[in-house]
């Protein structure tokens, strides 16, 4: 059974997105959050998998659609709790975040197939990762792995290589954490909510990247 997992933290002013402030309004950065999720949820929608899961800090709202379970997140790290998530699947799992309203069905959907790998893992911009795949999803291979710093993703890449899977890699892809960020993705995919949000709280115009 195919799983897509997505972690996510309730859009709430003051806990979502704070590097965005300033130039935001806490309650614009928690919004723009809001609609990168919202992107986010819908792309999972449609990525042909058997389980679409919310691992979710907080509580769901009017952003949800219909078709996730959503579970909580457990105490601990973010380590340990990328790792809990995975302890839930047994089958091909993908797990991505709430931060790359630009991620595509497609993508999405290449990251579950592993005829010819053991894991894919998606690399960011600034050094983490915005995806992982599993075919035989093991919390161990998350645990103890430094998150959000500059070596994230080169850290946690090289335990599933030494863990002996073999690895494919998705294309690196931008996450909004600041207003640099939030620009350049918004001119990625200007027909989105994230996109069209963007240009109405800042004027730019959709579709506009530095």
């Amino acid at each position: 059974m195919s799983t897509v997992l997505v972690i996510a933290k309730e859009p709430v002013p003051g806990r979502v997105k704070t590097r965005l402030t300033p130039p935001f309004s806490p309650s614009e950065a928690a919004r723009l959050a809001e609609a990168a999720l919202a992107d986010t949820l819908d792309a999972v929608l449609a990525t042909p998998a058997d389980r679409r899961v919310l691992v979710l800090a907080g509580n769901p709202g009017a952003w949800l659609p219909v078709g996730f379970e959503v579970v909580p997140q457990c105490p601990g790290g973010l380590d340990e709790r990328l790792a809990a998530a995975f302890a839930r699947c047994t089958g091909p799992t993908l797990l991505i975040g709430m931060d790359t309203p630009q991620v595509t069905p497609a993508l999405l959907a290449t990251g579950l197939e592993f005829e010819r790998c053991d894991a894919w893992f998606g690399p960011a911009d600034d050094g983490g990762f915005w995806a992982l795949g599993l075919a035989a999803p093991d919390p161990e291979l998350l645990r103890g792995v430094p998150m959000s710093v500059p070596e994230t993703g080169r850290v946690q890449r090289c335990r599933l290589t030494e863990a002996g899977l073999t690895v494919r890699d998705l294309p690196a892809l931008r996450d909004v954490d600041t207003a640099a960020d939030a620009l350049a993705v918004a001119g990625k995919v200007p027909s989105s909510r994230f996109a069209v949000l963007h240009a109405a709280l800042t004027g730019t115009g959709v579709g506009r990247a530095p």
